[in-house]
């Protein structure tokens, strides 16, 4: 289940996203309309659909008939998940004038306290709705609008709402194109915002003043826990957020997770991160996966590990280290760290003698338990080097992306479906959803309840 709460009031001095009823009117409570039925959602959304004339949407109306189900047998804690790209809603989206009657049917339901409208056309009209209803559902503490075409004006309101939230612990704004100006009003927001602990931003078009702004902020809040900024459209080559990132962790002891896809970072911005590691004691999942990191920056990683005691998780996929840096970090973890549980060092041109180096790393080391190799350049030795940790049991077949298998006597590697964050985009149409051997970063370093 999904969880989450906000709260939101209208933003001020900027024209709303005007829908073809007035706001206002929409939450007044006027004298002969409906009221919500506890355990009645279906039957609800159907009377206000009347009651405006709104296009009633059967496959609405069936995933709240779900929902009420699911109240009548006690549950609680109950996630609205109306994702738009799941496969039971046969191509349906919900529109922003949809999310008005769904907001009208939420206000006053305390069962449910997630909200999942992934992939849907809220647009900046649901991005106000979504506002108020932060402002009048005082249950929800996790929502999803990642991907809704929700634009700056749109982040505009849904980051000022939050200034007087006082209840939402997650909020996933993915994809959202809010740009520099939106995460300015977000960064903004975390210095009066007491109670949000996960945001994800990323694919949102930040710019490097708002990521700025966010590791300035994040050097006096405390409540934040994990932090995704991946692929922000940065300019020049002084690499200026990763400094500003590092200085932050020096200063943040209470950041768990962060995540910096797609900075183009260098050696000298990794090496601007380990030495703020050296000092940080909190953080324990780093994601710096599609970056410009080559070995050089994985020594400075790997002279970090050697007496960080904190850091469980890191994501180096899609990186450069070749032979030497996996060799770099084989001799950290075989011969000093005993805290770090998962490695993903996928898409990293290792040929054979850095994979092998790693797979023995795993023999002295009994905690790392998690490493995803995928992409690399295979040999024959690298191969039977990891056929022998899973059959052995040292390496859990759900622990990594790999599978043996034999040809003619041969051994060869096989891709499976787990990783550290597989389910970040999407969700599989069939088997479990936040499986832990494809989220596995989520799992090993849990912040909030959901991805």
């Amino acid at each position: 289940m999904e969880l989450s709460q906000k709260q939101a009031g209208p933003a001020s001095g900027s024209p709303l996203p005007a829908p073809s009823r007035t706001p206002t009117l929409a939450w007044a409570a006027a004298d002969g309309s409906v009221s919500a039925s506890i355990g009645g959602l279906q039957e609800y959304y159907n009377d206000l659909c009347m009651e405006k004339s709104k296009e009633i949407k059967p496959f609405i109306l069936q995933i709240l008939q779900e929902v009420d189900e699911e109240i009548e047998k006690g549950s609680v804690g109950i996630t609205l998940n109306i994702a738009g790209n799941s496969r039971s809603l046969s191509g349906e989206r919900v529109t922003g004038e949809d999310f008005w009657i769904l907001c009208r049917v939420l206000k006053n339901n305390s069962y449910i306290n997630g909200l999942d409208v992934r992939y849907n056309l809220l647009s900046d009209v649901g991005a106000y709705y979504a506002a108020k209803l932060l402002q009048k559902q005082h249950n929800l503490i996790y929502l999803n609008l990642m991907f809704n075409d929700i634009g700056p004006e749109g982040g505009e309101l849904i980051a000022k709402a939050l200034h007087k939230n006082r209840t939402l612990k997650h909020l996933r704004m993915t994809g959202n194109k809010i740009e520099n100006k939106g995460g300015m009003f977000f960064a903004a927001m975390l210095q009066i915002n007491s109670s949000l602990e996960k945001l994800d931003l990323g694919d949102c078009d930040l710019g490097m003043q708002s990521v700025i702004a966010f590791a300035t902020v994040l050097t006096q809040n405390r409540t934040i826990k994990g932090l995704n900024l991946n692929r922000p459209i940065l300019y020049g080559e002084q690499e200026e957020s990763t400094v500003h990132l590092g200085h932050m962790l020096k200063e943040n002891q209470c950041l768990v997770e962060l995540h910096m896809c797609k900075h183009d970072i260098k050696n000298c911005g990794m090496k601007q991160l380990c030495d703020a590691l050296y000092l940080n004691r909190s953080l324990q999942y780093l994601d710096v996966s599609c970056n410009k990191i080559t070995q050089d920056g994985m020594k400075c990683l790997a002279d970090v590990l050697k007496s960080n005691t904190t850091l469980e998780v890191i994501d180096l996929s899609f990186n450069r280290m070749e032979n030497a840096g996996a060799n770099y970090l084989s001799d950290a973890l075989a011969s000093h760290n005993r805290t770090l549980k998962a490695l993903s060092v996928v898409s990293n041109n290792i040929e054979g003698k850095g994979l092998v180096a790693l797979s023995q790393s795993m023999k002295t080391n009994p905690t790392l338990s998690h490493i995803y190799i995928w992409g690399n350049k295979f040999d024959e030795a690298t191969c039977v080097a990891y056929s022998d940790l899973i059959h052995t049991g040292r390496l859990k077949s759900d622990n990594t992306d790999v599978e043996p298998f034999v040809v003619d006597g041969h051994v060869y590697l096989a891709e499976v479906s787990n990783g550290l964050k597989r389910h970040y985009y999407w969700t599989p149409g069939y088997g479990e959803a936040c499986s832990p051997s494809s989220n596995a970063g989520f799992s090993l370093a849990p912040v909030g309840q959901h991805l």
